[in-house]
């Protein structure tokens, strides 16, 4: 029945005893489309002292129905304003717009002029479209705006969807994008891991999720924390770019931006990376770094950095890439192109360096110098071996072409010098104490008195040499089967023939601290520019282009891991007072 059936009724009613209803006929349309329409009143009745002013309808065999701009409402018991527009409904309440929208409650209150109504006891909010599946939404009380389609609560809601169970205590519902922002405590619970946030945006139609605030997803082999970042529910894939963190596996990756997807085993790291094996207690830095999981390898570069523990001290190695491979225990180590390591007494830089955790052995590869103390050791590779149960410093291999060279401490202008064709080093609680020499080996060394007065230089050819060390610093020469050789005179000794055969002093390159590994190119990287916190973009639209081109390889992947997304105009949301 439409307002003609309503005018006819009121008449009814007045000759009754009941207070007489006027309606004008000349009702300007906007008006006449505002008004609530009765489909059917079933039983009518007044209370004055109670609801001044209102019709009070009741259900016979068949619930009481409104009718108003294409939302229809069933109820028990219906008090009707029809001065204000607006009617209170009890009991059994359903609320339906089109055919994917529905609402049932114990109790609801509408306003035909604003188009709100105030759903309360029981409310569930059944949405459901051919692109979503079912969406049911609970909460003890709902208001729904009908004029900005937008549905929302303020005192915990659950909703259920096809993929995930997601609770919450504010949440907003925006029901022509198919979209949800939770505030407080917002929870999904999903059968293959559990996602927790301050705040969240989750789309309905791509079960993508938005993160704001501290967040942390857990499931069965990884633990993801961040402060703003993407999900996506369905296959577990997603980022962070503010403050991220996953545990993954026995690796804690860290950085500006990271990136990680459960089905291809593999997590990635943009700027400021930090990657920290739990095991070994190993760290690397670097600007890029991706971890696979399924080969337990790391691969690292943009200023790339291991840090290891040598006893009580730090190794640092460097490379333009970086790459750690193997199972804990067997993990090999390899740094490409410009290597350089650094501890506090030993320094070293190579082309290449390869670690191998299962023999203890660091190989220096294609040009390489090792620094032990102001010692200077060069060869055609150099291996530097550790001791696997004390996981000390044990030995050290020159070998082929061995050659160590330091600076005369006294004269500064001098060098004292040895080569061989192999070198053989021994260390004592990781410092260098014995090198023995072999094979066609060579000395000029300078020698002093107690008053440092030069004594003479030495200058000898033997078969092998024994070099005793003390404080990184030569102690004492011991020559070994046949030596040959002479103590000159300083006068005596031509200046050109102070310096054996393949004499090269790399001194400049010598590296004094952690930074030194650094090269100017290093110092000087260009970040990638992480989007998402000061240059946003409308992720309702990026995902409406989603849901437009479904079959589009670009939208069955997740949204690029440098670019986080974020409405420019997102609603903000906040809690009403009571009553409102």
């Amino acid at each position: 029945m439409k307002k003609t059936f309503l005018l006819l009724l009121l008449a009814f009613c007045t000759s009754v005893g009941f207070s007489q209803i006027t309606a004008q006929e000349t009702e300007k349309d906007t008006t006449e489309s505002k008004q609530i329409n009765i489909v059917y009143g079933a039983n009518l009745t007044k209370d004055e002292i109670q609801y001044p002013g209102a019709f009070i309808f009741s259900k016979d065999d068949r619930q009481v129905q409104f009718e108003h701009q294409g939302a229809d409402l069933w109820c028990d018991v219906a008090i009707y304003y029809t001065q204000q527009n607006r009617l209170k409904a009890v009991g059994n309440i359903r609320m339906q717009q089109g055919d994917s929208v529905i609402m049932t409650s114990g109790k609801i209150d509408y306003d035909g002029n604003t188009k709100l109504a105030k759903a309360y006891e029981n409310v569930v909010l059944d949405s459901k479209t051919s692109e979503t599946g079912n969406m049911l939404l609970t909460t003890d009380t709902l208001r729904l705006d009908r004029e900005s389609q937008q549905a929302y609560y303020q005192d915990f809601g659950t909703v259920v969807d096809s993929a995930n169970t997601l609770t919450s205590e504010i949440g907003r519902y925006f029901m022509e994008i198919k979209k949800f922002q939770f505030l407080d405590s917002v929870h999904i619970d999903n059968p293959q891991y559990i996602l927790d946030s301050e705040q969240l945006d989750y789309y309905q139609t791509s079960k993508n999720a938005y993160m704001y605030g501290a967040s942390t997803i857990t499931g069965d082999t990884y633990k993801i924390y961040c402060e703003r970042g993407f999900y996506d529910t369905k296959i577990e894939s997603g980022y962070g770019i503010k403050n991220t963190r996953i545990d993954y596996n026995d690796r804690i990756i860290e950085g500006d931006s990271v990136y990680f997807n459960k089905a291809s085993e593999f997590a990635s790291a943009t700027n400021n990376i930090t990657v920290t094996d739990t095991i070994n207690k190993g760290i690397i830095r670097a600007h890029y770094a991706e971890v696979f999981k399924a080969k337990d390898s790391v691969f690292a570069t943009k200023r790339a950095v291991a840090i290891s523990l040598v006893e009580q001290d730090s190794l640092y190695t460097h490379g333009d890439t970086l790459m750690i491979t193997g199972k804990p225990g067997s993990r090999i180590m390899r740094a490409f192109h410009n290597a350089k390591s650094f501890k506090t007494d030993m320094s070293s830089k190579s082309d290449s360096i390869h670690s191998s955790e299962k023999t203890g052995i660091t190989q220096l590869i294609s040009n390489p110098v090792l620094w032990n103390g102001v010692n200077q050791m060069t060869g055609d590779s150099i291996h530097i071996i550790s001791n696997l149960k004390t996981e000390q410093l044990d030995s050290l291999k020159v070998l082929e072409n061995a050659f160590i060279i330091s600076l005369d401490s006294i004269s500064k202008t001098g060098y004292n010098q040895a080569k061989g064709k192999d070198l053989f080093g021994k260390f004592k609680e990781n410092e260098l104490k014995i090198i023995d020499l072999v094979k066609n080996t060579e000395v000029i060394y300078y020698m002093y008195d107690d008053d440092e007065e030069l004594i003479g230089i030495n200058k000898t050819i033997c078969s092998s040499i024994r070099i005793t060390m003390a404080n990184n610093d030569i102690e004492n020469l011991t020559f070994r089967r046949d030596p040959d050789g002479d103590i000159f005179p300083d006068k005596d000794l031509p200046v050109d023939s102070r310096k054996l055969k393949g004499f090269i002093w790399r001194g400049d390159e010598r590296i004094l601290s952690k930074n030194d590994i650094f090269d100017e190119d290093d110092n000087t990287i260009e970040l990638v520019v992480i989007r998402g916190i000061e240059n946003p973009i409308d992720i309702d639209a990026q995902e409406e282009e989603r849901s437009l081109n479904p079959s589009d390889p670009v939208n069955k992947i997740p949204i690029p891991k440098d670019e986080f997304t974020t409405a420019n105009k997102r609603p903000k949301l906040k809690k009403v007072k009571a009553g409102q």
